[in-house]
């Protein structure tokens, strides 16, 4: 496999593995260490593009399965792909469908040749290989096409995992093999579960095809926190140090620091859109239910001093609690542009530390005062793979 650019490594922490970088993309610069919001039928929920212009987000993710179910790839291509059709000039990430073999394992079956599922929608049948997986992320115009992997539960076992091992490094060989988009990225993704042979083995069979970059998957799917964290550390070290590491489905913040730390540089997670769904508010210190009736008649904004556009424009708690409680779409637009604006401004932080080399300091500083609930399972409790009104 030929590789399209380089990934530029712009400064090194000397007491940990934390990285500051750079790949460029057929749609832009993405500066790392980075968190993608997740787009997964082509939209931040209730978020423009415009919008996310204005955060100064350079990447977004998309799935493909849900894009193959609705619109379909072929409506999608007639506007000149994705970044058209969107009017999102930056990068854009597409997963392949590898998640939704987890997620929708009561709607698919799984061979050798690929997975069949039953459509969600309207039960209609759906064949996933890894040749029509790449065909339309290439078709959608991806700037990172992922390769079809086998994702299986957390707490799998390990006759389980080895066999997604195997597959999902069959597949990747022959994702490998196929066209991609001029100047697109591909990245494989490790599993294995919570085996660490299995993640160093599957690693380094990835390693063996080349690809652009590499993901770290099967985590947040069911295990505990620890064993998210372990699996990341068991699997990087088998991953060459030159390539982006990425971390799917991930984004706590605390999380995010330490696997920073341990050398990754790429995230994406629900969990800042999810919870303003739910009316949480993310501040520069942890995060706090906005709901909770002790904001009823609270005049401040959600945190006070900070620049996103609903704190900047004045509007106070007692309002956007009123607007969720009443469930008017403005407030859950409201607090997800605060939390978008809160994440941005973290991984900004991030990054500027480990230029002037204050990572340890500036670290150290966020955790004692980050103060976080027990992280949930946002990805189990996540209800995009699903119609609108069902639940899991």
């Amino acid at each position: 496999m030929t590789r399209p650019h380089t990934f530029e490594i712009l400064a090194q922490d000397p007491t940990t593995q934390a990285r500051r970088g750079r790949l460029h993309t057929a749609h832009g610069t993405i500066e790392t260490p980075v968190f993608m919001p997740v787009g997964t039928r082509a939209t931040v929920k209730t978020v423009s593009s415009e919008e996310l212009l204005q955060l100064d987000y350079e990447v977004i993710l998309a799935n493909t399965y849900h894009l193959w179910s609705r619109p379909g790839i072929d409506v999608v291509e007639s506007f000149g792909g994705l970044h058209s059709f969107t009017r999102w000039p930056r990068a854009i990430l597409t997963d392949s469908g590898g998640y939704q073999v987890f997620s929708l394992a009561d709607l698919r079956h799984i061979h050798d040749e690929g997975v069949v599922f039953q459509s969600p929608y309207d039960g209609a049948r759906i064949f996933l290989t890894p040749e029509s997986v790449m065909d339309a992320q290439r078709r959608l115009g991806a700037d990172i096409a992922m390769v079809l992997d086998v994702c299986p539960p957390g707490d799998c076992d390990r006759s389980t995992a080895c066999l997604a091992v195997q597959r999902t490094v069959e597949w990747a060989a022959r994702c490998a093999r196929q066209p991609r988009a001029e100047g697109a990225w591909v990245f494989g993704i490790v599993q294995g579960a919570g085996y660490p042979d299995l993640r160093a083995e599957c690693a380094r069979r990835l390693v063996e095809l080349d690809f652009d970059g590499y993901a770290i998957g099967g985590v947040s799917v069911g295990e505990p926190d620890d064993r998210i964290r372990q699996a990341v550390r068991d699997t990087v070290p088998h991953v060459p140090a030159d390539r982006p590491r990425y971390v799917m489905g991930v984004g706590g913040i605390e999380q995010m620091l330490d696997m920073i730390e341990a050398g990754v540089d790429m995230f994406d997670c629900v969990m800042p859109t999810r919870l303003a769904r739910h009316g949480t508010a993310f501040t520069f210190s942890g995060r706090y239910p906005l709901k909770a009736a002790v904001y009823a008649r609270d005049p401040r904004p959600i945190v006070e001093g900070c620049a996103c556009p609903a704190c900047r424009q004045g509007y106070s708690r007692a309002y956007i609690r009123h607007l969720l409680q009443v469930g008017e779409g403005l407030g859950i637009r409201l607090l997800t542009l605060h939390n978008l604006f809160v994440y941005a401004e973290l991984l900004r932080q991030a990054r500027r530390a480990l230029e002037t080399g204050r990572w340890s300091a500036w670290a150290q500083a966020l955790r004692s005062v980050w103060h976080e609930p027990t992280v949930e399972h946002l990805r189990l409790q996540d209800t995009d793979d699903l119609p609108e009104g069902e639940s899991p």
